[in-house]
C-alpha cells in the first residue's frame, strides 16, 4: 500500500499542469508563494520592510500628501516658501484668504477667499470626521480639524502638520527608564504629543516593553488602521468616541496585558479616575494634560486626582501653633497617580519634578518645590541639566548659609544698576538704561498670572521669572504665605532682597506690585536691612485693628472694645499704641487666648471728670497732628471694625 500526502488537490487530465514543457505549468504558482514566505522570515529577524510596517513614507512624502489638500495655486505658494520644513498648519476659512502659519508668523497664500469647492476638495481626501470634528490622512500624523456651522456644514479647516521627531524625548530618557509613571504638562501646541509618541517608541523598541497606546483622536499613531512607524513596535487602541476613552483604558489593561500604557490628553474626571486605577495595578503610565504648571492641576477639580487630590483639613490649636499656620489648611488627599512630572516650557526646555507628591505637598504648604531645568544644548542633541532647588527643610541660619553669597551679592548689584535707588529717601525711580535681566522670584503667586501681568505691562525685556531665590534681584510674594515661611524671610533679610507684597493672587494686584518694582511705588517694599525691626504682617493687622477700634468706637462712642486674641509680643505693641492715645487698657484671659481690652478712659483723668466722649474732639485733633499716628499701613487682611 502506498500512502502519500498531497498539498494540491488532484486535477483533471486536461489541466494545464499536464501541459508539455515550455507551456503553462505549476511553477509560477509555487514561485508566487515565495515572496510571502520571505516577508515572514524578515519579520522574525526583526527587520521588516518599510511597506510591511504600514506607512514608511518619508517626511517629504507626508508633507506632499498634506499639501495635496490645497488647490494648485495655493500648494505652489506653500512649496515655494523657504520655511516649508517648519510649517505649522494651514488655515482655510470660508470667505477668507487662506493662511499658512510658520514659526516666524502667518503667510498669506492668496488674496482670493476660500470657497465651498476648496473645502470640498480638501475634505474628500481625508478620513471621516469624528464626534470631535477631527480627521486625518491615512498613514500620516497630520490632523485636520473642521469648523461647522449650525446646520453641520463644514465652513473652515485647520490642517495641522504632524511629525515624528526622533530624539524629542531624550531629556526624559532617565525617567522613562526608571519605570515610574510620567505626566507631561504643557499648553496646546508646545509639542506634548510629539514627545509622548517618542516615549512610546522608546519603551517598545529600546526597553522591549509591551506598550499599548490609547489613541483618542489618532494623533499618536496617525489616521487609518495601520499605525504610523513613528510609534515603533507599540500597539494602538483607537477610541471610537471621546466619551468612551476611560472605558478603553480599562479595556487595554484587562484584555492586552500591557507593561506600559500611553494616553494623550486626559481631560475629564472619569479619565483621571481610570488612570488612577491603572497606576494602582503596577502598570507604567505615561500621559499628557493641558496646563502650564502643577498648580494648574491642583486647582482643576476635574484633574486634581492625578496629583493625589486636595482636601481641606482643620488642625487643632497645638498643631496649628506648631506648624505656624492657620487652623484650616489644604493637604494632599491620597497618593499621586504619577511618580514624576515634566512641565514642557518649549521644544528645547523642560521643568522636571522627580517626586510629584513632594511637589504638591510643597505647593500646598506655600513652599518652593524642588525642580530641575533641563535644556537641549546649542551643539545638537546635548543634554544640559540645571538643578534649581530650594531647601526649605533647613533652619533659618542653615538655609541662609546654603546659598551662594557671591551669587546673591551679584544679584543685588544687578538690582541697584537696573534702578536708581536712593537709600536716604527710600525712593526707587526708573532707570533710563535698565538691565534687561532683572530676575524676579515669585512666592505664593500664580506663575501664569505673573507672566500675564509682565506681558501686559510690556516688561518682557526687563523682568524675568526665576525659580531659584539665589538668583533673584527682587521677590514678589503673597503676604499671607510669606509670613508663615521663616526660611524665606531669613534669606531675604540676610541678603537684603526687596520684597513686594500682594494681598491676593489677582492680576490687578500683581500688576500693581510690578509697577512698584519699576516705578516709584514703594507701598509693598520691605527692606530687611533697616536697623529698626520690621513688623510682621500679623502685627500690622493687630495695630490696625487697635487703631480703628480707638478712632471709630472708643473715642467717638465712649464704649470699651475687646480686641482679638494675640501673642504676648503683639499685645505689647498694641499697648504702646493705646498708651499713645492716652487711654487705659486691661489684659484679659491667658495664653493662647490672651487679648487686650481698650477702656473709654483717659490716663490721668479721675472718675467724675471729663469722659472720653467729651474730650473726643480735642484728643482727635491733637492725635491727628502728633507723631503717634505712624502706625497706619496701606492695607490689612482682617479689619473687623470697618463700616459696611
Amino acid at each position: 500500500m502506498h500512502l502519500g500526502v498531497s498539498l494540491v488537490p488532484p486535477l483533471p487530465l486536461h489541466s494545464p499542469r499536464r501541459a508539455p514543457y515550455g507551456f503553462r505549468s505549476a511553477a509560477p504558482r509555487r514561485i508566487a508563494v515565495c515572496p510571502l514566505l520571505s516577508v515572514g522570515r524578515h519579520r522574525r529577524l526583526g527587520a521588516p520592510p518599510r511597506a510591511a510596517r504600514g506607512g514608511g513614507e518619508g517626511p517629504e512624502e507626508e508633507m506632499r500628501r498634506l499639501l495635496e489638500l490645497l488647490p494648485g495655486e495655493l500648494r505652489r505658494r506653500v512649496e515655494g516658501h523657504p520655511e516649508l520644513p517648519a510649517l505649522v498648519e494651514v488655515v482655510m476659512d470660508l470667505g477668507r484668504p487662506p493662511l499658512a502659519r510658520f514659526p516666524s508668523g502667518d503667510f498669506l497664500l492668496s488674496q482670493n477667499p476660500i470657497s465651498f469647492d476648496d473645502l470640498r476638495h480638501a475634505t474628500s481626501q481625508v478620513g471621516d470626521f469624528g464626534a470631535d470634528n477631527r480627521a486625518g490622512i491615512s498613514r500620516t500624523l497630520h490632523r485636520i480639524s473642521a469648523i461647522r456651522n449650525r446646520k453641520g456644514a463644514i465652513i473652515g479647516l485647520t490642517c495641522r502638520v504632524g511629525r515624528a521627531v526622533p530624539g524629542s524625548a531624550n531629556l526624559l530618557q532617565d525617567l522613562v527608564k526608571d519605570g515610574g509613571s510620567l505626566l507631561l504638562i504643557g499648553p496646546p501646541g508646545v509639542g506634548k504629543t510629539t514627545v509622548i509618541r517618542e516615549i512610546a517608541r522608546m519603551l517598545a523598541d529600546d526597553y522591549r516593553k509591551r506598550v499599548m497606546i490609547v489613541d483618542t483622536s489618532n494623533e499618536i499613531g496617525g489616521d487609518g488602521d495601520i499605525p504610523h512607524p513613528g510609534i515603533g513596535n507599540a500597539r494602538r487602541l483607537q477610541v471610537p468616541n471621546q466619551d468612551m476613552q476611560h472605558k478603553v483604558l480599562i479595556e487595554a489593561v484587562e484584555n492586552h496585558m500591557p507593561q506600559a500604557i500611553v494616553i494623550d490628553e486626559i481631560g475629564t474626571k472619569l479619565e483621571a479616575m481610570a488612570a488612577s486605577t491603572i497606576a494602582q495595578r503596577g502598570i507604567q503610565l505615561v500621559a499628557t494634560a493641558h496646563g502650564i504648571t502643577i498648580e494648574n492641576l491642583i486647582m482643576n477639580p476635574s484633574l486634581d486626582m492625578l496629583v493625589g487630590g486636595v482636601q481641606s483639613v482643620t488642625l487643632g490649636d497645638e498643631e496649628a501653633n506648631r506648624r505656624g499656620v492657620q487652623k484650616t489648611v489644604l493637604e494632599r488627599k491620597g497618593p499621586s497617580t504619577f511618580t514624576c512630572a515634566a512641565e514642557i516650557v518649549s521644544k528645547i526646555e523642560l521643568r522636571v519634578h522627580r517626586s510629584l507628591e513632594d511637589t504638591v505637598d510643597a505647593l500646598l504648604a506655600g513652599k518652593m518645590p524642588n525642580v530641575e531645568i533641563r535644556k537641549v544644548g546649542s551643539k545638537g542633541p546635548v543634554q544640559e541639566v540645571y538643578v534649581q532647588k530650594e531647601r526649605l527643610d533647613l533652619g533659618p541660619s542653615e538655609g541662609a548659609t546654603q546659598l551662594d553669597t557671591d551669587s546673591l551679592s551679584n544679584a543685588r548689584r544687578s538690582l541697584d544698576s537696573a534702578f536708581n535707588l536712593d537709600p536716604a529717601e527710600g525712593h526707587i525711580g526708573r532707570s533710563t538704561e535698565a538691565e534687561p535681566d532683572l530676575n524676579l522670584y515669585a512666592y505664593g503667586i500664580s506663575e501664569s498670572t505673573a507672566l500675564q501681568a509682565i506681558k501686559q505691562l510690556e516688561l518682557e525685556d526687563i523682568v524675568t521669572l526665576t525659580y531659584n531665590i539665589s538668583e533673584a534681584d527682587a521677590v514678589i510674594a503673597l503676604q499671607s504665605k510669606l509670613k508663615k515661611n521663616t526660611q524665606i524671610q531669613a534669606v531675604v533679610k540676610s541678603q537684603d532682597i526687596p520684597v513686594f507684597f500682594t494681598k491676593t493672587n489677582s492680576l490687578v494686584q500683581i500688576r500693581r506690585a510690578l509697577r512698584a518694582l519699576v516705578d516709584d511705588h514703594t507701598d509693598g517694599l520691605m527692606d530687611f536691612e533697616d536697623t529698626e525691626e520690621v513688623r510682621s504682617s500679623e502685627e500690622t493687622d493687630a495695630l490696625e485693628e487697635a487703631r480703628l477700634a480707638i478712632e471709630q468706637v472708643v473715642i467717638p462712642k465712649g464704649e470699651s472694645v475687646q480686641l482679638l486674641p494675640r501673642p504676648p509680643s503683639i499685645i505689647a505693641s498694641q499697648v504702646d499704641l493705646v498708651e499713645s492715645f492716652k487711654l487705659k487698657w486691661e489684659s484679659i484671659g491667658q495664653e493662647p487666648n490672651a487679648c487686650l481690652r481698650i477702656l473709654p478712659q483717659f490716663v490721668g483723668v479721675e472718675e467724675g471728670g471729663k469722659s472720653v466722649k467729651q474730650e473726643a474732639a480735642t484728643e482727635l485733633t491733637d492725635s491727628d497732628n502728633s507723631d503717634d499716628m505712624d502706625y497706619k499701613q496701606n492695607g490689612v487682611s482682617r479689619l473687623p471694625f470697618l463700616p459696611e
